[in-house]
């Protein structure tokens, strides 16, 4: 792998589980890494510290405070947009603005942090939203408007690649199925049932999503653009 030490690199929603594989990685191979988060502060310190890189407090689902945030970091050479929410059930029993919040942190955040940042981002540079297999595949009840979210970011990314795609700048999604982490323990009470899709049955490891998204952000990827990178484990095969 290449390395990032003469990036600066992003990552929205990067406290926690994936996000803070994320930051692991790009910090590991020397990159300026600056992350957000909303609700763990505690955690977001610890990370910092860890790693040498920059917690900023800033919620997704607030327009002005995410363009600012993104502004403000000047030019980035990559974008990670990790942060996400799920909300499941009974739609017709769902919080209505628990629905439009998750629709605010899932599809607007990404879709005006990636135009935000293409505005002073150098040719050449990379925006990666991690989205979900169940852009894909929605095999269970009680997913639709979580689902929703996650087939729109696949329309984002496409159209984006075309439009930015004449400075060389490439926008890609990143897939995840079943993934470890605190709002999706491997021991969890669904663990057995989401297994029971997948053809490797064990959770993904939030480091191997951080692999595969550091290697669309490097050079070998120049020509992945307007893609779904899947990694599930075999989920949705």
């Amino acid at each position: 792998m290449p390395g990032f030490s003469d990036k600066s690199v992003l990552v929205l929603g990067g406290s926690r589980g994936i996000g803070a594989a994320i930051v692991r990685r790009f910090a590991a191979d020397g990159a300026r890494v600056s992350f957000t988060y909303a609700g763990s502060a505690e955690a977001s310190a610890s990370l910092a510290s860890e790693t040498g890189t920059q917690a900023i407090l800033t919620d997704s689902a607030d327009r002005d405070a995410l363009i600012a945030t993104v502004a403000g970091r000047g030019p980035i050479d990559v974008l990670v947009v990790n942060a996400g929410t799920a909300v499941l059930g009974d739609p017709l029993t769902l919080d209505p603005d628990a629905i439009d919040r998750m629709i605010d942190v899932n599809v607007r955040a990404p879709y005006h942090a990636a135009v935000e940042a293409a505005r002073r981002m150098p040719d050449g540079g990379r925006i990666i939203v991690i989205g979900s297999v169940n852009g894909d595949r929605m095999p269970f009840a009680g997913g639709a408007a979580y689902a929703l979210t996650k087939a729109a970011v696949q329309g984002m990314v496409r159209g984006l690649a075309r439009d930015f795609g004449h400075r060389g700048i490439t926008v890609n999604a990143v897939q995840p199925g079943p993934t470890h982490s605190d709002m999706n323990p491997e021991d969890g009470p669904m663990a057995d049932a989401m297994r029971g899709f997948m053809a490797i049955k064990r959770h993904i490891r939030a480091e191997e999503v951080a692999e595969l998204t550091a290697y669309l952000a490097g050079p070998q990827a120049a020509m992945i653009t307007g893609s779904f990178q899947t990694i599930d484990g075999g989920f949705g095969a």
